[in-house]
């Protein structure tokens, strides 16, 4: 029997883990009414996807629980490689010292404890054991029908998000086209610990090369908190090998039940592959596993969209996958937050696909690369690429929603990159230097208006203008390059000691830059001016 519940919201989530999570968190801290659905009856105890890139730590920054993951994670430092017994040269991850975070490992499933408790802070609670089956979208909303442990439910929604993996019952309902191929390898995985001394927070790559040089064997072992725990994946033996499943999506991607590896399995691939004699013990779990490469036509029609492995998988190759899925969960919410809300302009949420499908694609084509091929197969230098890989490069120059940048660029960040933090800014009041992130925490769009003393004559009409425009969506502070006396101000003023921000965003004249909700520069302007302002800001609010 079908029933209408009355309990719609303007979101339904279709999936809870660390993607769908992300969205109903963004989507719940700004207001919004949401419903997050999940068919399993409980969280799964799998180490899936384990690595943290620092820009993923940087969201949870600006959403206000990255302290927690934190404190559970531990640090990726670098990887330890050896070819044949043979060990080569060290990697280690270091990043400029202007990003705040580094590299960090953390079971997926504590990953989603820590946002699904941050979730019930706003009163909204995982719907377990409920399953969308199907849904029809029309100029108005979207209707969902879920099946509940009570039976089958009606829900009205204005907007949908299919969060619901490689298997999406939200791609299938859309008619999206979900092109790739599946690699014919398969894996084992599994979380051991074991007794060796390599040192800590390093990831353990280890190889075997056939006469030509083919790799015919393979142990990765990821860290884990806990003493000497690692997640470890290595190649499938005979004993435990199948052939693909045939018929139906054919997507076959990701762990498969019925043929879990024991712990003597392990220790056969330690036994050949470990760079020292070591011992697995206290396996928490194991699974077979594939994997495909795909990536959807488009990420979204109408009033529904997909996200995360819904929309694209691909090899794990250097933990892309999950951190890709949550920017673009995070990328999407506080768009449709503006929508719901009735602010957002006509083409705030088809950027969504804009900006995130490109990522996307590269994405899939990078980490397919790196698989066949090793990370050298991307002739870039050692820093440019240790950023590609914290994800600190994702942009979105040439998108609609962000302003042209000038022909002639020049130095810092431009329209479409990630706004970079920076250090030494002090206030009136606090007594230690703050960074610039500690400023954005929590905020919506950002106007930082910097110059030097005399630019604080503009002050009030420019704040007055984008007040104006868009009354209680936009903060504004100004950035000082030099010391001034204390003077009433329109707004907050904050002083580039050290001039860290000067140099970040290559300014020294008065210059406006306008920071999204996610992190990225939508507008740069130098001179500022309201009219210039004014039209960037009519992109992305409805008048």
């Amino acid at each position: 029997m079908v029933h209408t519940d009355g309990a719609a919201a303007d979101v339904l989530v279709a999936g809870a883990g660390p993607v769908g999570l992300t969205a109903a968190a963004e989507l719940r801290r700004r207001g919004i009414a949401c419903r997050v659905v999940d068919r399993l009856p409980a969280r799964l105890p799998y180490a899936k996807a384990v690595g943290i890139q620092p820009r993923t730590l940087e969201i949870w920054d600006r959403m206000g629980f990255v302290r927690a993951a934190l404190e559970a994670a531990v640090p990726m430092r670098g990887q330890l490689t050896y070819v044949n017994g043979v060990e080569q040269p060290r990697l280690d991850l270091v990043l400029p010292p202007e990003v705040p975070y580094g590299f960090a490992a953390l079971p997926q499933y504590e990953t989603e404890r820590i946002i699904e408790e941050f979730l019930e802070r706003f009163g909204t609670r995982i719907e377990r054991g409920t399953e969308l089956v199907s849904f029809a979208q029309d100029a108005d909303g979207v209707t969902c029908r879920l099946a509940t442990p009570s039976g089958e439910e009606e829900v009205r929604t204005r907007f949908l998000v299919g969060c619901d993996g490689a298997h999406s019952i939200v791609r299938k309902g859309l008619g999206l086209s979900f092109e790739g191929g599946a690699f014919p390898e398969e894996f084992m995985l599994a979380d051991v610990e074991v007794d060796w001394d390599l040192p800590y927070g390093y990831g353990v790559r280890a190889m075997h090369r056939d006469a030509e040089g083919a790799v015919d064997d393979v142990l990765v072992c990821i860290p884990l908190p806990g003493a000497c725990r690692y997640r470890v994946s290595m190649m499938v033996p005979p004993e435990l090998s199948a052939a693909p499943p045939q018929g139906g999506d054919a997507v076959a991607h990701g762990l498969e039940g019925g043929r879990a590896p024991e712990l003597g399995h392990i220790q056969a691939v330690l036994d050949r592959m470990s760079p020292q004699p070591t011992t697995a013990s206290a396996m928490r779990w194991s699974s077979v596993f594939r994997i495909s490469h795909r990536l959807v036509d488009r990420y979204g029609d109408g009033r529904v969209f997909v996200a995360g492995d819904a929309a694209h998988i691909h090899p794990p190759t250097g933990a892309q996958g999950m951190n890709t899925g949550i920017q673009d969960a995070w990328n999407l919410a506080w768009k449709l937050a503006l929508a719901v809300e009735g602010a957002a302009a006509p083409g705030l949420l088809a950027s969504y696909d804009a900006e995130r499908r490109p990522v996307g694609e590269e994405v899939v084509g990078r980490t397919v690369r790196h698989s066949a091929e090793g990370v050298q197969a991307d002739p870039e230098d050692a820093q440019t690429l240790m950023m590609r890989q914290a994800q600190l490069l994702v942009g979105y120059r040439g998108s609609p929603l962000v302003q042209r940048a000038e022909p002639d660029g020049g130095p810092g960040p431009r329209p479409g990159d990630r706004a970079p933090d920076c250090g030494g800014l002090a206030g009136h009041i606090a007594a230690h230097p703050l960074r610039l992130y500690d400023l954005l925490r929590g905020r919506e769009h950002m106007l930082l208006l910097y110059g030097p003393g005399p630019a604080l004559g503009s002050l009030a009409e420019l704040t007055s203008a984008v007040r104006g425009f868009a009354t209680g969506r936009v903060g504004v502070c100004a950035i000082l390059a030099e010391t001034e006396a204390d003077r009433a101000t329109p707004v907050p003023v904050y002083r580039d000691g050290r001039g860290e921000f000067a140099r970040m965003y290559g300014v020294r004249e008065p210059a406006a830059f306008v920071v999204r909700p996610d992190g990225y520069l939508g507008a740069r302007l130098c001179p500022p001016t309201s009219s210039g302002l004014l039209a960037h800001f009519s992109e992305v609010f409805g008048g």
